[in-house]
Protein backbone atom coordinates (compact mmCIF):
# COMPACT_ATOMS: atom_id res chain seq x y z
CA UNK A 1 0.00 0.00 0.00
CA UNK A 2 1.42 3.36 -0.99
CA UNK A 3 1.09 5.96 1.84
CA UNK A 4 2.91 8.72 0.04
CA UNK A 5 0.86 11.91 -0.50
CA UNK A 6 1.34 14.57 -3.08
CA UNK A 7 3.40 17.46 -1.70
CA UNK A 8 1.95 20.96 -2.29
CA UNK A 9 3.68 22.96 -4.96
CA UNK A 10 5.40 25.88 -3.15
CA UNK A 11 5.25 28.01 -6.28
CA UNK A 12 1.48 27.52 -6.63
CA UNK A 13 0.94 28.29 -2.93
CA UNK A 14 3.01 31.49 -3.24
CA UNK A 15 1.02 32.52 -6.32
CA UNK A 16 -2.26 32.06 -4.41
CA UNK A 17 -0.97 34.17 -1.49
CA UNK A 18 0.19 36.89 -3.85
CA UNK A 19 -3.17 36.88 -5.60
CA UNK A 20 -5.01 37.26 -2.26
CA UNK A 21 -2.67 40.06 -1.22
CA UNK A 22 -3.12 41.81 -4.55
CA UNK A 23 -6.92 41.66 -4.27
CA UNK A 24 -6.76 43.00 -0.71
CA UNK A 25 -4.54 45.90 -1.72
CA UNK A 26 -6.79 46.66 -4.71
CA UNK A 27 -9.84 46.68 -2.43
CA UNK A 28 -8.17 49.08 -0.01
CA UNK A 29 -7.11 51.42 -2.84
CA UNK A 30 -10.61 51.41 -4.37
CA UNK A 31 -12.16 52.00 -0.94
CA UNK A 32 -9.84 54.94 -0.27
CA UNK A 33 -10.60 56.42 -3.68
CA UNK A 34 -14.35 56.13 -3.07
CA UNK A 35 -13.99 57.72 0.37
CA UNK A 36 -11.93 60.59 -1.02
CA UNK A 37 -14.51 61.20 -3.76
CA UNK A 38 -17.37 61.20 -1.26
CA UNK A 39 -15.65 63.06 1.58
CA UNK A 40 -16.51 66.62 0.51
CA UNK A 41 -20.24 66.02 -0.11
CA UNK A 42 -20.47 63.87 3.02
CA UNK A 43 -18.75 66.54 5.07
CA UNK A 44 -20.98 69.18 3.53
CA UNK A 45 -24.05 67.12 4.45
CA UNK A 46 -22.68 66.66 7.99
CA UNK A 47 -22.14 70.41 8.34
CA UNK A 48 -25.62 71.21 7.07
CA UNK A 49 -27.25 68.75 9.45
CA UNK A 50 -25.26 69.73 12.53
CA UNK A 51 -24.46 73.37 11.80
CA UNK A 52 -20.78 72.54 12.33
CA UNK A 53 -18.45 75.44 11.58
CA UNK A 54 -21.32 77.91 11.39
CA UNK A 55 -22.90 76.19 8.38
CA UNK A 56 -26.52 77.27 8.01
CA UNK A 57 -29.51 75.12 7.16
CA UNK A 58 -31.65 75.28 4.01
CA UNK A 59 -35.45 75.28 4.18
CA UNK A 60 -38.30 75.88 1.78
CA UNK A 61 -40.96 77.04 4.25
CA UNK A 62 -41.26 79.01 7.48
CA UNK A 63 -41.75 77.09 10.74
CA UNK A 64 -45.23 78.48 11.46
CA UNK A 65 -44.30 79.42 15.05
CA UNK A 66 -43.09 82.87 16.11
CA UNK A 67 -41.71 83.40 19.62
CA UNK A 68 -41.38 86.65 21.53
CA UNK A 69 -37.60 86.32 21.91
CA UNK A 70 -35.79 88.76 19.62
CA UNK A 71 -32.41 88.13 18.02
CA UNK A 72 -30.33 90.83 16.30
CA UNK A 73 -29.01 89.50 13.00
CA UNK A 74 -25.96 91.39 11.72
CA UNK A 75 -24.68 91.25 8.15
CA UNK A 76 -21.09 91.26 6.95
CA UNK A 77 -19.73 91.31 3.39
CA UNK A 78 -16.19 90.85 2.09
CA UNK A 79 -14.61 90.48 -1.35
CA UNK A 80 -11.56 88.47 -2.37
CA UNK A 81 -8.60 90.51 -3.57
CA UNK A 82 -8.90 89.16 -7.15
CA UNK A 83 -12.53 90.15 -7.66
CA UNK A 84 -13.06 93.79 -8.76
CA UNK A 85 -16.45 94.16 -7.06
CA UNK A 86 -17.90 96.39 -4.39
CA UNK A 87 -19.97 94.04 -2.26
CA UNK A 88 -21.90 95.17 0.80
CA UNK A 89 -25.08 94.54 2.81
CA UNK A 90 -28.02 96.87 2.22
CA UNK A 91 -28.45 97.12 6.00
CA UNK A 92 -26.06 96.38 8.82
CA UNK A 93 -28.53 94.53 11.07
CA UNK A 94 -32.17 93.74 11.71
CA UNK A 95 -34.06 92.61 14.80
CA UNK A 96 -36.34 89.63 14.26
CA UNK A 97 -38.33 87.34 16.48
CA UNK A 98 -37.39 83.67 16.53
CA UNK A 99 -39.42 81.90 13.83
CA UNK A 100 -40.20 85.16 12.00
CA UNK A 101 -39.24 85.65 8.35
CA UNK A 102 -36.13 87.78 7.91
CA UNK A 103 -35.50 89.49 4.59
CA UNK A 104 -32.46 91.50 3.57
CA UNK A 105 -30.30 92.07 0.51
CA UNK A 106 -26.68 92.47 -0.45
CA UNK A 107 -25.54 94.65 -3.34
CA UNK A 108 -22.71 93.91 -5.75
CA UNK A 109 -21.14 96.30 -8.26
CA UNK A 110 -18.68 95.12 -10.90
CA UNK A 111 -16.02 97.85 -11.24
CA UNK A 112 -14.21 96.08 -14.08
CA UNK A 113 -14.55 96.98 -17.75
CA UNK A 114 -15.47 93.42 -18.64
CA UNK A 115 -17.84 90.76 -17.27
CA UNK A 116 -16.59 88.98 -14.16
CA UNK A 117 -17.99 85.99 -12.29
CA UNK A 118 -17.92 85.48 -8.55
CA UNK A 119 -18.94 82.80 -6.08
CA UNK A 120 -19.86 83.51 -2.45
CA UNK A 121 -19.20 81.37 0.59
CA UNK A 122 -20.78 82.07 3.95
CA UNK A 123 -21.11 81.22 7.61
CA UNK A 124 -22.75 82.48 10.77
CA UNK A 125 -21.26 83.35 14.13
CA UNK A 126 -21.38 82.29 16.83
CA UNK A 127 -20.69 78.98 15.12
CA UNK A 128 -23.04 77.12 17.46
CA UNK A 129 -25.96 79.08 15.94
CA UNK A 130 -25.45 77.51 12.50
CA UNK A 131 -27.85 74.62 13.01
CA UNK A 132 -30.65 77.04 13.96
CA UNK A 133 -30.18 79.54 11.12
CA UNK A 134 -32.32 78.52 8.13
CA UNK A 135 -32.04 80.14 4.71
CA UNK A 136 -35.03 80.02 2.38
CA UNK A 137 -33.53 82.09 -0.44
CA UNK A 138 -29.82 82.73 -0.95
CA UNK A 139 -27.17 83.38 -3.61
CA UNK A 140 -24.37 81.43 -1.89
CA UNK A 141 -22.30 78.90 -3.88
CA UNK A 142 -24.05 79.91 -7.13
CA UNK A 143 -21.89 81.63 -9.72
CA UNK A 144 -22.92 85.24 -10.26
CA UNK A 145 -21.82 86.97 -13.47
CA UNK A 146 -21.94 90.75 -13.60
CA UNK A 147 -21.44 92.69 -16.81
CA UNK A 148 -19.01 95.61 -16.94
CA UNK A 149 -20.23 98.26 -14.49
CA UNK A 150 -23.35 96.28 -13.58
CA UNK A 151 -24.97 96.65 -10.14
CA UNK A 152 -27.31 94.02 -8.68
CA UNK A 153 -29.21 93.42 -5.46
CA UNK A 154 -29.19 89.86 -4.12
CA UNK A 155 -31.91 89.04 -1.58
CA UNK A 156 -31.55 86.66 1.34
CA UNK A 157 -34.59 85.24 3.12
CA UNK A 158 -34.12 83.37 6.38
CA UNK A 159 -35.47 82.52 9.82
CA UNK A 160 -34.15 81.35 13.17
CA UNK A 161 -35.46 77.95 14.21
CA UNK A 162 -37.73 78.10 17.29
CA UNK A 163 -35.90 75.06 18.70
CA UNK A 164 -33.01 77.45 19.46
CA UNK A 165 -35.07 78.69 22.40
CA UNK A 166 -35.07 75.20 23.91
CA UNK A 167 -31.30 74.77 23.77
CA UNK A 168 -29.68 75.81 27.08
CA UNK A 169 -26.40 76.29 25.23
CA UNK A 170 -28.03 79.12 23.22
CA UNK A 171 -29.44 81.17 26.11
CA UNK A 172 -26.55 83.64 25.89
CA UNK A 173 -27.05 84.30 22.18
CA UNK A 174 -28.51 87.74 21.49
CA UNK A 175 -26.72 88.44 18.19
CA UNK A 176 -26.02 86.31 15.13
CA UNK A 177 -23.78 87.53 12.31
CA UNK A 178 -24.32 86.27 8.77
CA UNK A 179 -21.15 86.73 6.71
CA UNK A 180 -20.57 86.37 2.97
CA UNK A 181 -17.33 86.57 1.04
CA UNK A 182 -17.31 86.74 -2.76
CA UNK A 183 -14.33 85.30 -4.65
CA UNK A 184 -13.55 85.23 -8.36
CA UNK A 185 -15.05 82.01 -9.74
CA UNK A 186 -12.69 79.17 -10.67
CA UNK A 187 -9.77 80.84 -8.92
CA UNK A 188 -7.10 79.47 -6.60
CA UNK A 189 -8.31 81.93 -3.98
CA UNK A 190 -11.81 80.40 -4.12
CA UNK A 191 -10.39 76.87 -3.97
CA UNK A 192 -8.41 77.75 -0.86
CA UNK A 193 -11.45 79.39 0.72
CA UNK A 194 -13.61 76.35 -0.01
CA UNK A 195 -10.96 74.07 1.43
CA UNK A 196 -10.94 76.15 4.57
CA UNK A 197 -14.77 76.13 4.61
CA UNK A 198 -14.92 72.34 4.50
CA UNK A 199 -12.06 71.85 6.96
CA UNK A 200 -12.96 74.40 9.61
Amino acid sequence: MNNTSKKPDPHAEMARKNARLGLTVLGVVLGMAALAYASVPLYDMFCRVTGFGGTTQVSSTLPGVILERVITVKFNADTGRNLPWIFKPEERSIDIKIGQKGLTAFSAHNKARKPTTGTAIYNVTPLKAGKYFHKIQCFCFDEQTLQAGQKVDMPVMFYIDPSLNEDPNMKDVQNITLSYTFFRAESEELDQALEGFYNQ
